[in-house]
């Protein structure tokens, strides 16, 4: 039951992050943040299918909760600092960007170990 609760909660960020994406997509066009907001949007959308993939794949693959974690951390965090710098003139917090960066990476890597271990059992 837990898995199917993990899922549902991947499956709703992919949502919100992906409807984040064409919002800051319209926002880049229409409001001026071409160089803060195009690229958070990027990354939404991006990964928004990609954490649905994951939700979809659940047990059949190693890391893939892990992963997804990690994805839909390293978005929110990426993005939201572009987003704050944007709006707000500031950063989330120091390093915000890049650390949210890093756990991208990391997701990614992981989604390809999970892929080359064979599952046990």
């Amino acid at each position: 039951m837990v898995s199917v609760t993990a899922s549902r909660w991947t499956v709703a960020l992919s949502g919100l992050i992906g409807a984040a994406g064409v919002g800051l997509a319209a926002a880049a066009s229409h409001a001026g943040g071409e160089a803060l907001l195009r690229p958070a949007s990027s990354i939404c959308l991006a990964h928004a299918p990609a954490l649905l993939a994951l939700a979809l794949a659940g047990d059949r693959l190693r890391f893939a909760k892990v992963a997804a974690l990690a994805m839909a951390a390293g978005t929110l965090l990426f993005s939201g600092d572009l987003v704050a710098r944007h709006f707000l003139g500031t950063g989330l917090f120091p390093l915000a960007a890049p650390t949210g960066g890093l756990a991208l990476i990391a997701s990614w890597l992981l989604l390809a170990l999970g892929a080359a271990l064979p599952r046990s059992g």
